[in-house]
């Protein structure tokens, strides 16, 4: 990247509109659909933690949100990007063609929700109509069921609102040459009725040899308030074609040491040009119906369909390499899959008092019907030794069907819950989860399809104590359990093994405080241990493969201080130690666990018109994959320092400048296994252009 390109933006570069995103998020008298408060970096409450209107002081575990505004003022472009500065969660490479990420140990492809419900297909997601992201840690189970129970990423929608007509236009390019241009309209059709618009475009780009993409996305949302009632119809379109990259390789260090990344391939793309492809293309629609069905007894039902069509080439590498600068072994395979999602999840809130004694009480029903078609083909290689430092690209041809499956899925969950207040001073949270989850299809490899099928019914309780000493501040204990059926988190198929093991089982302590300490400023703390027993892993050595492992304990602690400091000065702080390991055996270490992150996000306006931001990254040392052997591969800690610039130059125009790696850092931010490493962009600028109309 030329460190001219970012001399000359700085020049030109600079917006302040973190005021403007308070009024975004904290909606108004005819705002249809509420998504939740916030005042800048701060958010007040939340819907998706207890699915009841809950301001997060009163929520017994950590939630953090990441709202709208510093979604815009960091440039954040993807659900990496966001989860790089939540300290306790670290971002996994996916294999270049998903989102995944592992969360208090536990790593997931599909804990991710969209306001709420059920959102598991591996792709990326974009952040085009998005007000916030919330990820929750800890005992959640009661809310959401099954899953790695970690916590669950959920991104909350923007929604149309019948105040005014506004339009937005944005458009940003970086230093790699990747550009996008988005559109957000919220235009009223009636005084009870509007529409919302969001879109956008990209080209992708960055810093490694032999990458490129696209993706585009648009999303309409009307919304209806009937009185008592109130309707909102979306649809959204995404595509996205992008190269496959699943990074560089380790190397041996030494007898009885770590592997290492290679060094000095920063840039060197271990794949076939023209083969290493991934595309999605996905329909998915809701419909959500809230209504008042007497005084303090409120029902909402929301439907969401989704049909997803995703094809994964790759050819990758396959084993350590002979050196810094020597050979490694390929391998390749190809994996289209399609699914088609119906989910229905409808809840009744009702608030009573019982003598002094206050109660809301959430009664929910779910269903999901989650039918999936996957199949693999290995790759055969006309040279399976590639050489890192003269690389020739070899001609891959794909053979018989290695993994041809169909699977349906049914869940049936009900669920209560009641937030009890006794008096001022303290609440409880209690509540049971009925999930019925059942799996039936056929693996069609072999002389005849082999049809597998199993039904797992399981109760997940959930139990928290809030006191609350002052109305700005809370203690708080918390306890659930959860599972993960066999089939894993995308139940493509069903093992004759795997049939005959008990689910996976979590259970998740945590204790905290919370303290508000003024309207725009919170901080919180808390200490937890997740246990996972029957656990399995995906093996290091093996893509198609998992291994048992027995026990595993993830304990650590979190801080966080989010919000206005001072006037035109607003941050968002965080740290987080893990200790994740195999109960038992010390020397077993969970993968992608850093035992430190920190995280420090700052913005100050100067003035009304210009503003600077400063971001630092820390991440101590992890293991790629489960430590196993003495030679699991570790990846470095590092530091990294982001900037930015603002100006508002006029009541329309904002431009800013955001500098990604500002000391040009050599690290390795994520990976998948021992030999597939993503690493860290160097330093480069992304300016951003953005218009009200």
């Amino acid at each position: 990247m030329s460190r001219a390109f970012l001399l000359c933006c700085a020049a030109l570069s600079m917006p302040v509109h973190a005021a403007e995103a308070d009024d975004a998020d904290r909606g108004d008298g005819r705002t249809i659909i509420v998504t939740g408060r916030a005042v800048g970096y701060k958010a007040d409450d939340t819907a998706t933690a207890t699915k009841t209107d809950t301001p997060l002081i009163d929520v017994p575990q950590t939630v953090s949100v990441v709202t709208r505004a510093r979604i815009d003022d960091q440039a954040l472009r993807s659900m990496a990007d966001v989860l790089r500065y939540v300290p306790g969660t670290t971002v996994g490479q996916g294999e270049g063609n998903r989102d995944q990420i592992t969360l208090r140990g536990q790593n997931t492809t599909a804990d991710f929700f969209l306001d709420g419900v059920r959102d598991d297909v591996q792709y990326y997601r974009s952040l085009y109509n998005i007000e916030r992201v919330e990820i929750l840690k800890g005992p959640f189970a009661l809310i959401f069921g099954r899953g790695g129970s970690g916590g669950i990423i959920n991104r909350v929608q923007k929604t149309p609102s019948a105040d005014l007509l506004r339009a937005t236009a944005e458009g940003s390019v970086n230093s790699f040459g990747a550009w996008d241009i988005a559109a957000d309209v919220n235009a009223p059709v009636a005084d009870n009725a509007a529409i919302r618009i969001n879109g956008f475009y990209e080209e992708l780009n960055n810093h490694r040899d032999r990458f490129d993409g696209k993706r585009y996305a648009v999303n309409p949302y009307v919304a209806v308030d009937l009185g008592a009632w109130k309707l909102g119809l979306s649809y959204e379109y995404v595509n996205d074609d992008r190269v496959t990259d699943r990074g560089i390789p380790s190397v041996a260090t030494g007898a009885g040491q770590p592997n290492r990344p290679v060094r000095g391939q920063r840039d060197t793309f271990v794949g076939v040009p023209g083969i290493n492809r991934a595309g999605l293309e996905a329909h998915i629609a809701k419909a959500r119906l809230d209504g008042e069905l007497a005084d303090n007894l409120d029902w909402s039902t929301t439907l969401l369909y989704g049909d997803y069509d995703k094809y994964y080439t790759n050819v990758f590498a396959n084993g350590p390499a002979s050196s810094d600068k020597g050979t490694v072994v390929l391998s390749s395979y190809t994996d289209p899959t399609t699914r088609r999602n119906i989910i229905v999840q409808s809840n009744l809130v009702w608030k009573f008092a019982l003598g002094d004694v206050g109660n809301t009480l959430l009664g929910g029903l779910e269903y999901g019907d989650q039918r999936s078609a996957n199949q693999r083909r290995n790759g055969t290689l006309s040279n399976s030794v590639f050489d890192l430092a003269n690389p020739v690209y070899p001609t891959v041809q794909f053979g018989a069907l290695a993994r041809d499956t169909k699977s349906d899925v049914t869940v049936l969950s009900v669920y209560a819950q009641d937030q009890i207040a006794f008096g001022d001073h303290v609440d409880v949270v209690v509540g049971l989860r009925y999930d019925r989850f059942r799996i039936e299809g056929s693996d069609f490899i072999g002389a005849a399809p082999r049809p597998f099928a199993r039904t797992d019914e399981k109760v997940s309780p959930r139990l928290g104590l809030i006191l609350k000493p002052r109305e700005n501040m809370s203690f708080y204990g918390s306890f659930s359990r959860s599972f993960l059926p066999r089939s894993g988190d995308q139940f493509l198929s069903l093992t004759a093994t795997q049939s005959n093991l008990a689910p996976e089982r979590f259970t998740n302590y945590e204790i905290g405080a919370k303290w508000d300490i003024r309207p725009d400023l919170s901080a919180t703390l808390a200490l937890f241990q997740l246990d996972r027993t029957n656990a399995t892993t995906p093996d290091p050595n093996n893509v198609a493969a998992t291994i048992n492992i027995g026990g595993t304990r993830t304990r650590g602690v979190e801080a966080a201080v989010t919000g206005r400091i001072a006037p035109g000065w607003q941050t968002s702080a965080a740290y987080s130690y893990q200790d994740a390991k195999l109960r038992g055996n010390g020397f077993v270490r969970l993968g992608q666990v850093p035992r430190h992150q920190a995280s420090l996000w700052n913005r100050y306006d100067v003035n009304p018109r210009f503003g600077v931001g400063l971001g630092v990254i820390h991440q101590s040392s992890q293991y790629a994959a489960i430590r196993t052997v003495p030679t699991t591969t570790r990846l470095p800690g590092f530091t990294r320092v982001d900037a930015a610039l603002f100006l508002k130059a006029s009541d329309r125009i904002d431009v800013q400048l955001n500098v990604e790696n500002l000391f040009d850092e050599t690290y390795f931010s994520d990976a998948h296994n021992n030999n597939n490493i993503s690493t860290g962009a160097p330093i480069n600028g992304r300016l951003t252009l953005r218009v009200k109309l």
